[in-house]
């Protein structure tokens, strides 16, 4: 009985996984860095505050890893920065990254970097979605500040293919002229 108890339990748990986040089959890192505008996001605690001109910006360095500086306007009208260091996580396709927003100094210890990946890109490189596989964030990203409504919505069902909860994304305001 409780040899079929444990099979049955099993067999339950494994009904219950989400399939494995999907990354694109290839990232072209030089296409990739420069400026991104925030579309939309899942509520998450580190950006919290930020309502308004959502962007992340991504530069080469010379040791192959990335400096990235996002920035937002917050409710009372001051602007937020937080820059940090991306380095790639799997060379065969350069589509998972790690990105961290802690000192150089803490660089080695391994919970200060957190995945990257990004799992749907525009062959032009106009627009991306960013997540990780827990699926906790979700990030939707645009070259311009808006993204046209059909687009954007087969994006969503893209991602909600892949098991992420796309009701939980806030559009972003942006008060960028384009």
């Amino acid at each position: 009985m409780k040899q079929w108890l444990g099979l049955l339990l099993c067999v339950l748990c494994s009904l219950g996984q989400a399939q494995t986040v999907q990354t694109v089959k290839h990232v072209d890192l030089k296409r990739y860095v420069g400026t991104w505008y925030e579309i939309a996001r899942f509520p998450n605690r580190f950006q919290k505050d930020c309502v308004a001109n959502v962007t992340a910006n991504y530069a080469e360095r010379s040791d192959g890893q990335i400096d990235v500086a996002n920035r937002c306007d917050e409710a009372g009208g001051e602007k937020d920065e937080a820059s940090g260091r991306a380095r790639v996580a799997d060379p065969a396709t350069n589509a998972k990254l790690e990105v961290r927003f802690a000192p150089d100094w803490l660089a080695w210890l391994p919970f200060v970097w957190a995945n990257y990946w990004i799992i749907d890109l525009a062959e032009d490189y106009s627009h991306v979605a960013v997540g990780e596989p827990s699926r906790e964030y979700l990030w939707i990203l645009a070259r311009k500040p808006a993204m046209d409504e059909a687009t954007y919505e087969a994006l969503v069902n893209r991602l909600t293919a892949q098991g992420f909860d796309t009701a939980k994304l806030v559009k972003t305001r942006q008060n960028i002229s384009q």
